[in-house]
């Protein structure tokens, strides 16, 4: 492994450690995030439910229905906090539930790991259980304990569908976790190129960083793809932020070696221009376009202002 630029090599290889360990944790860290990325359905026990929980796991919405005129309320819980709709959810019976939101169940209610309803629909990418909480007014930007939202799961699992109906449902495109990685950076961060461009038409943010200030060009160059790196480097990202540890997504192309090119030729090209990055902003960015061209160039030197 080559050393960054005025970095002893073991100060080096622990930099680009942390940032393979931050993205491995990207979405949370301990037992309980790992498990359920691994097999986000409940892992449940018969002794540990009530009799609407066993109905709603089996799907038997006529069973749930019954329950609900006798003693059973609808929003009991298990010892994990787990409603009959976290379980119905989990499992995709979407007849279920219809019958447990027709019962008046708390929709919003969240598990012992914070999670709603919601958040454990797209966890195990039941789309349609997603979408008729949705519908009837789950909310889309509660977070569970690690602060991931429910876009968060589906832009793990690509799932464009479920992204854009919480996005037309107004959920949150910047929220960040407790890694400070928002949806976008996520993306990124997880090699998920064809969402990420997703999320880049919905205006998320490119220039978002996450809690070591790393920039989603220094998740990208990471990775072995030319194509992630093209694609950031096409939306005018600044290579010269310094992350909290003062290195570039250049320094990080160096040590990874896969797309030091790419890096390389986008420098050249803004280093040519004089302007580290081009503002999004219209006006800004024609400003900016302006006093970068080779005749303002020219009239900025002659006037002894270079």
């Amino acid at each position: 492994m080559s050393k960054v630029v005025g970095l002893s090599s073991k100060k080096s290889r622990w930099l680009l450690q942390s940032l393979r360990d931050q993205q491995r944790h990207s979405l949370g860290t301990g037992f309980e995030s790992a498990n359920i990325l691994l097999s986000p359905k409940y892992h449940l026990k018969d002794k540990d439910l009530r009799k609407i929980h066993k109905a709603a796991r089996v799907g038997d919405a006529a069973r749930v229905q019954q329950l609900l005129l006798g003693k059973c309320s609808v929003n009991d819980k298990d010892k994990k906090k787990r409603t009959a709709l976290h379980i119905a959810c989990a499992y995709g019976h979407p007849k279920v539930v219809m019958a447990l939101l027709e019962g008046r169940c708390e929709i919003n209610a969240t598990d012992s790991e914070e999670c709603t309803s919601l958040v454990k629909a797209v966890q195990c990418q039941e789309e349609e259980c997603a979408t008729i909480l949705l519908e009837n007014g789950a909310d889309p930007n509660i977070v569970d304990a690690q602060g991931n939202s429910a876009l968060h799961y589906a832009v793990y699992y690509k799932n464009t569908s479920l992204a854009a109906k919480l996005l037309d449902h107004e959920v949150n495109i910047e929220a960040t976790n407790k890694g400070g990685f928002t949806p976008l950076l996520l993306a990124v961060s997880e090699n998920k190129l064809q969402i990420a461009k997703f999320l880049l038409m919905k205006n998320a943010n490119i220039h978002a960083v996450d809690n070591q200030k790393r920039t989603a060009l220094m998740h990208a160059v990471s990775h072995d793809s030319t194509h992630l790196v093209r694609f950031v480097l096409q939306q005018g990202v600044d290579l010269f932020l310094n992350d909290a540890f003062g290195l570039t997504a250049i320094d990080y192309a160096a040590e990874f070696k896969y797309n030091t090119a790419a890096v390389k030729a986008g420098t050249e090209v803004q280093e040519t221009s004089r302007c580290r990055f081009i503002p999004t902003d219209p006006v800004l960015g024609l400003l900016t376009a302006t006093l970068c061209s080779p005749n303002k160039r020219e009239k900025k030197t002659e006037s002894g202002l270079v």
